[in-house]
């Protein structure tokens, strides 16, 4: 904090009485700090390293006092993030999904994009990860439109010994479904019965980057990156009927427990439950803290049929957007985000949480003593800074939010053998181009 003192301490022979009471009777001025307020919704281990960043930021200078709130859950966050707008009392920085309608964000009369404040000061020069070709919080020009804070994949965690006690050698999962399936059935008839896998992710895993991972479009139009005026659809093929036909079957035989999108999943897993889960990569860092955990990531399986080499998955999660704000405010919210793009602070994000690293930097000073048990993960993240293919470079497509909603109800409903794949898909592709066109 700065502060501004009169006089040298050093008492004047001529200075009178009335003199001194007066001098001594001034205020010392103080310029309080600029707050940033700051709005995340954070998993409990993801926050506390967010928190401790923060903390850590604030100690570091005076000037400046991040505030962090954590929402339970993005919903609320955005609920209340709505409500501070019609108040005039927003956060300096909000977590916001990109959602796949990234348009329907930057619109918002209160947001301004990242790259606005990239032009001069803190954020200047930096080197970001993640391709600028890939669609996910960038525009169409590549630029980034919210800082990459939360990005992350979804990718096959497995339980190392759950895989040797039912004898599997190696001790990870086949990148096929098929024979994934094999080793299921082991882990189910050899200490894994209660949970084989699980899935928090039922729409990412099973319809999304079932094309990604195959190298198959997701929608007409490029995935909607192509639209040009018109909409993209969906047309969920052969190879869609037989992988949501071999997934009800799994369910059937309870070699995969039906995929819940609340946190069940995730804590089974932590708690050696379960012996694989399909999952978000933001657990990392909260699994690599249970001691008696231990586990690797593998690449989400693939259809060798369809595709040689499997493809990889898009890039989701969120990124943190920057407020419109008084100047003050804007300058202070630029030198934070600076401050936790550097290296040192980059590479803590990335290693603590699991989400992929914001800078080239955060990647590059990661040591490889890091993956050691990790399995896969280096190879999967590294790909993620190179230009991906049309299949992976993400999608656009309107109304999403609510088009996965309804996705969901409809892989519920087939997983719970009320209907058959084909039928289940035919069922998404008219619904979701019927709310793709919704205005």
């Amino acid at each position: 904090m700065m502060r501004f003192s009169f006089g040298t301490g050093v008492r004047r022979s001529g200075l009178s009485a009335a003199c001194l009471m007066a001098a001594a009777a001034v205020t010392v001025p103080a310029y309080a700090a600029t707050d940033v307020p700051v709005w995340v919704s954070l998993n409990g281990h993801n926050a506390d390293v967010f928190e401790s960043l923060t903390k850590a930021y604030n100690r570091s200078q005076s000037d400046v006092q991040v505030q962090v709130r954590n929402f339970s859950t993005p919903e609320a966050l955005s609920q209340a993030l709505d409500a501070a707008a019609r108040d005039k009392k927003l956060p300096a920085l909000a977590q916001l999904g990109d959602s796949h309608t990234l348009e329907e964000i930057s619109r918002r009369s209160y947001v301004q994009p990242l790259h606005a404040l990239q032009k001069s000061g803190p954020l200047k020069g930096i080197q970001w990860f993640v391709s600028s070709d890939n669609a996910f919080i960038h525009d169409p020009k590549g630029q980034l439109m919210a800082f990459p804070a939360m990005l992350e994949i979804p990718v096959m965690y497995y339980n190392q010994d759950a895989f040797k006690k039912a004898g599997l050698a190696p001790a990870a999962p086949q990148r096929t479904w098929i024979d994934l399936q094999g080793q299921l059935v082991s882990l189910a008839n050899n200490g894994s019965r209660k949970c084989p896998l699980t899935s928090d992710l039922p729409v990412s895993i099973n319809l999304e980057n079932l094309a990604a991972v195959n190298n198959q479009l997701y929608a007409s139009a490029d995935n909607g990156l192509k639209a040009k005026g018109g909409l993209p659809s969906f047309s969920f093929d052969l190879t869609y009927v037989r992988h949501l036909s071999l997934m009800i079957s799994w369910v059937r035989a309870e070699i995969m427990t039906r995929p819940d999108v609340g946190v069940q999943s995730i804590q089974r897993f932590a708690q050696g439950e379960c012996a694989v889960m399909m999952s978000g990569s933001g657990h990392i860092g909260a699994f690599n803290d249970q001691s008696k955990l231990h586990y690797a990531v593998s690449g989400l399986p693939y259809y060798p049929e369809v595709t040689k080499v499997p493809g990889n998955p898009f890039v989701s999660g969120a990124g943190l957007w920057v407020m419109k704000s008084p100047k003050p405010v804007t300058d202070a919210t630029a030198g934070f985000l600076g401050w936790l793009a550097q290296p040192e602070q980059a590479a803590r994000w990335y290693q603590q949480t699991g989400y992929l690293p914001m800078t080239q930097a955060a990647f590059k000073d990661t040591p490889a003593s890091f993956y050691k048990n990790l399995g896969q993960w280096r190879e999967l993240v590294a790909v993620y800074a190179g230009r991906s293919a049309v299949t992976g470079q993400g999608f656009r497509i309107h109304n999403y939010p609510a088009i996965r909603t309804r996705f969901q109800q409809i892989l519920t409903a087939a997983l719970d053998g009320q209907q058959p794949a084909v039928t289940a898909l035919n069922l998404a592709s008219a619904e979701g181009n019927r709310l793709a066109r919704q205005r």
